[in-house]
């Protein structure tokens, strides 16, 4: 028999009747043959409810008592599961984290795992059971409830699965699959029949939200196979694996990604001397503000102009340190601009493919569209432009590349 994990976010389980309708749909699976493991997240909005009741109370919640509240959303989940199993005629038993034993370390919000002690599972497997196992939390050395942050759940399935050399691990989510780019944007969008881990992994850090980077980047470390599927209707979904040698002449560009929350700012006429860069880029990362873009020019004057891009939530407080650090560089100013965007080609045949960049200029040139920055890797090419122009750019892009 087969060993899946099946993952089901808070929408999939967000009302007793879509919980049923998960129930129906794992019997329908193991009447298939197959062995399954669930992991569910807390019920569509009751994280947030959990949330709204700590702040009625403060606003700065002990860490260690906020997971200890968070974590009941995922109890109440896995017992309801667990009752309409057995209403099906499914034999299950629910577990939290601490009960399956998923160790992680005290870093109480955002945690992170270090082993899980799989017996008890594997005994229930043995036993015919289905096991429902709540997302998003574990437990310390000393015995805390420990939560794992955004996208936890997740991470939680990619992590029994790799425990238990599981054949599959499944994500139930409100979408079918990885698309080529958002279809709200471009209708035509394709959904991928497979994409690898390195692609998804840069598509979810430009902003893709069908997965979290952190369950990508730990499916990859084990080659644990992820399947994106929807809840709500039938189909394969789309298969996140390693890259197979047969691959290699495989379509050029996967998937156009994009994020809309980027600020530029540019800091000019800085001395071009050792250092320089450090002095920078410092003090941004130590008033917690991340990095993505960077770019630098030097001049015949012999100054140079050090350009990056921010989240646009941190434009403000990032645009006041490079003032402040402007007098002290001896810089000749400071330009800022929040209203840019981010596009990016991902594909692992950009490896074997020339012209990718001459292609992607030359399509937004058509359409009258100024680039702004560039940055690349091996198989990414982002560029930044007015995000006024941005639906149209990944439109022109979309066409250009015959992802139809």
């Amino acid at each position: 028999m087969t060993l899946i994990v099946q993952k089901y976010g808070g929408t999939s389980v967000g009302t007793v009747e879509r919980i049923k309708r998960v129930a129906a749909r794992i019997k329908r699976c193991r009447e298939q043959g197959q062995d399954i493991i669930v992991v569910v997240s807390a019920m569509s909005g009751e994280t947030n409810r959990l949330l709204g009741l700590s702040n009625e109370i403060t606003t700065r919640p002990i860490p260690r008592e906020l997971d200890v509240l968070l974590s009941t959303g995922e109890q109440v989940t896995i017992a309801l599961l667990c009752m309409a199993l057995h209403e099906q005629g499914c034999v299950a038993r629910s577990y939290t984290g601490s009960q399956v034993h998923i160790r992680t370390d005290s870093a109480f919000n955002k945690a992170r795992i270090l082993e899980i002690d799989e017996q008890k599972v594997r005994s229930d497997i043995a036993q015919g059971r289905v096991v429902v196992v709540a997302g998003f939390q574990g437990v310390d050395q000393d015995g805390n409830i420990t939560t794992l942050g955004r996208g936890g759940s997740d991470t939680t399935a990619v992590a029994l699965a790799a425990a238990l050399k599981a054949d599959e691990c499944q994500i139930y989510t409100d979408v079918d699959g990885v698309y080529t780019t958002d279809p709200r944007v471009v209708p035509q969008a394709r959904r991928l029949d497979r994409i690898t881990f390195e692609e998804m992994l840069e598509m979810a850090s430009l902003g893709s939200k069908v997965l979290q980077i952190r369950a990508v980047e730990f499916a990859g470390k084990y080659d644990v196979p992820l399947r994106v599927l929807s809840s709500f209707e039938e189909g394969k979904g789309t298969l996140i694996t390693k890259e197979e040698q047969q691959d290699m002449e495989r379509a050029v560009i996967s998937g156009i990604a994009f994020n809309r929350d980027e600020a530029k700012l540019t800091i000019l006429g800085v001395p071009d001397q050792p250092g320089v860069a450090h002095q920078i880029v410092g003090p941004i990362g130590n008033a917690n503000i991340e990095l993505d873009m960077i770019i630098q020019n030097v001049g015949a004057d012999g100054t140079t102009d050090f350009t990056f891009t921010v989240h646009r939530n941190d434009y403000q407080k990032a645009l006041d340190i490079l003032r402040k650090l402007a007098d002290d560089l001896g810089a000749r100013e400071v330009e800022g601009d929040d209203k840019i965007a981010k596009i990016s080609l991902v594909g692992v045949g950009m490896r074997s493919h020339a012209g990718i960049a001459s292609t992607m200029f030359k399509a937004l040139a058509e359409e009258g569209i100024n680039i702004r920055m560039i940055s690349t890797s091996e198989i990414k090419i982002s560029v930044v432009v007015d995000d006024k122009y941005l639906e149209l750019g990944v439109r022109a892009l979309h066409s250009a590349f015959q992802l139809e």
